[in-house]
């Protein structure tokens, strides 16, 4: 029996901290990482079901300066009104000794009606503070900073499934080789495309609205490079650099286009969906790489790697001059497409 009691406890104890973890209106919300977008989102989570609540929630948005010690006292003290409020803090990391103990202190003992929701960066400064909300079983949302073009691929997937529409891979890719790193501007374009277009999104569709962004991305660099074209490559380079894109964003994308085609050439043959499970690739991603290998040897392929290791290096620090690291490794690539052919 106190076998059976012991296992019920557990189950109801493992069931309040998934409650807990899915309700936004839990006592202690904290949000962790650097992707502004979903920093915002998890706040607005917060603040619209808060208003669902009570229409007339009172909602205080506070950077560290504006948190002194005692305000969170005074912001969260008993109400004649009992009104429901939400208290945002930003960039909690940055807090003072003295207003982090405030905070911790009021973590202990949470008032009834009022939602704390806690912005920090995640790395070790202000670790602190987050040890002592985890510790108390505070809600967290993850918000890291999508560095990597898979994980902007997973989001503009994610976008479409919750805004309940259809949109093939090729779609998503070129929506994310379009628009670039800008989470903001991704939301923006699915929203959009969302809007206007009725019925499954393609990659037709997206190049008739994003047509003119797609050359100033990372990876039309990478394509035409690795495609042997090198003055188109320049010119995407270029544009590319000059609206704003980082240069460590264009010398990953040269690092997949080149590594894509060592993987493809060094492969077995077989089926593009083959292929893909023993590559780690799309189906759609084989076809394309097939197109561009054309050219390629494995002698092209190690000058290639090297090339965009010394880029990477000049980007990073290694060089005087990014731009020139990356232009050269371009046409090095380029030339190195049409090894073959040479």
């Amino acid at each position: 029996m106190r076998g059976a009691l012991s296992v019920a406890r557990g189950m109801l104890s493992v069931m309040a901290k998934k409650t807990a973890q899915d309700d936004p209106l839990a006592p202690v919300t904290l949000a962790v990482g650097q992707e502004d977008l979903l920093l915002d989102r998890a706040v607005q989570e917060v603040v619209a079901a808060a208003r669902a609540a009570d229409a007339d929630t009172d909602v205080r948005d506070l950077a560290p300066d504006q948190l002194q010690p005692g305000t969170l006292a005074e912001l969260t003290s008993p109400s004649l009104f009992s009104e429901r409020k939400v208290v945002v803090v930003r960039n909690a990391q940055d807090l003072s000794a003295d207003t982090v103990k405030d905070v911790k202190a009021y973590l202990d003992a949470p008032a009834e009606e009022i939602t704390l929701v806690l912005l920090h960066a995640g790395g070790a400064k202000g670790k602190g503070l987050l040890d002592a909300a985890r510790k108390v079983g505070a809600r967290e949302v993850a918000c890291p900073k999508m560095t990597k073009p898979a994980d902007r691929l997973a989001f503009v997937r994610g976008e479409f499934r919750a805004l309940g529409r259809s949109a093939t891979p090729e779609a998503c890719q070129a929506l994310v080789d379009s628009i670039g790193s800008d989470l903001r501007e991704l939301a923006s374009a699915v929203s959009q495309l969302t809007a206007d277009v009725e019925g499954t999104i393609d990659e037709a569709i997206v190049g008739r609205y994003y047509t003119g962004r797609a050359e100033a991305s990372s990876f039309t660099v990478a394509d035409r490079a690795v495609e042997g074209r090198a003055a188109e490559a320049l010119e995407a380079l270029r544009w590319s650099l000059s609206t704003g894109v980082a240069p460590v964003l264009i010398t990953s994308a040269l690092a997949q286009g080149v590594r894509a085609i060592g993987k493809l050439s060094s492969a077995r043959g077989g089926r593009p969906a083959d292929l893909a499970r023993e590559l780690g690739m799309p189906p759609w991603k084989i076809d394309r790489v097939r197109q561009q290998m054309r050219g390629w040897t494995p002698d092209g392929v190690a000058v290639a790697l090297r090339a965009v290791a010394d880029a990477d290096a000049g980007v990073k620090g290694g060089g005087d001059d990014p731009e020139y690291a990356l232009e050269k490794a371009v046409v090095a690539i380029a030339r190195a497409a049409r090894s073959r052919r040479g």
